[in-house]
């Protein structure tokens, strides 16, 4: 396999410079979004649905910097801790006035210690897994490509890219034992077929695929998981499908829902 790292396919820079650039290039996200409902494609495209940040999201993004890029890229980006209440020797919740300006005194993203420790497990649960410890062992993270997809100008962020293994990411979960029916309900396969066509296009090389999942609770077990060819082959099929949906809508310029049409409901 020709390495991908040497050529100009694969770029780095910030998470706010990509995700500023959505107007311009479509990512996976917003092509479940469309596939879900064009409608809501549309409103949040146009700004009329804020995209929340949830507390669980906020932990999600530290567990991959620890992970994919190491102890001193997540100190650089993430304060640990939070001030103490001096009358009951605790930590000030998240929502006093009194945590809120020491974490904008600091002008990054917080972590309290509980959820400092929760990542730091779910890092060894993932390097006690010799599979994944050695896909992760060589490679970059959050590496970014953009190439048109189907006449679509798109854009991926990739977890990791493994020169000679091929396409990583990184999941989180709260038990593997359920990883792969959660894959099929979240579609992460439409998800890493797509990001695997839009590599495939500016490099020209089509790689392998894999899952790694790690829970978020005791005992912290990971596991990794090949795609298999044919489940990305449909999955690119299906998100090809929607690309072009996509470009009728914008030129009759019509969002449905996807439920207009009368469903039979005949099964128990």
């Amino acid at each position: 396999m020709p390495d991908i790292l040497t050529t100009d396919a694969l770029t780095r820079e910030p998470a706010d410079v990509y995700h500023g650039k959505a107007g311009e290039y479509l990512s996976s996200h917003r092509l479940a979004d469309f596939r879900k409902c064009p409608r809501l494609f549309r409103k949040k495209e146009l700004g009329l649905i804020e995209e929340g940040d949830r507390p669980a999201y906020r932990v999600g993004r530290a567990t991959h910097t620890l992970i994919l890029e190491g102890r001193h890229r997540l100190e650089a980006e993430y304060e640990i801790g939070g001030p103490i209440n001096q009358k009951t020797g605790r930590p000030y919740g998240r929502r006093s006035k009194t945590w809120q300006r020491w974490a904008e005194s600091h002008g990054k993203d917080v972590l309290t210690e509980t959820e400092a420790l929760l990542i730091s497990e779910m890092e060894a649960g993932v390097a006690a897994n010799p599979v994944a410890s050695d896909l992760l062992s060589d490679g970059v993270a959050e590496g970014v490509v953009r190439a048109a997809n189907r006449g679509m100008p798109c854009q991926a962020r990739i977890d990791w890219l493994n020169p000679l293994r091929g396409i990583a990411d990184l999941k989180t979960c709260d038990d593997v034992d359920y990883l792969e029916p959660d894959a099929r309900r979240y579609r992460y396969a439409h998800q890493l077929a797509f990001y695997r066509a839009v590599l495939a296009e500016a490099a020209g090389e089509t790689l392998p695929v894999y899952l790694v999942a790690v829970e978020k609770r005791e005992p912290y077990r990971a596991g990794v998981w090949r795609i298999g060819e044919d489940v990305l082959g449909l999955a690119q099929k299906e998100n090809e499908e929607a690309i072009r949906e996509l470009q009728r809508c914008r030129e009759e310029d019509t969002w449905p829902t996807g439920y207009e049409d009368l469903r039979t409901f005949d099964y128990l």
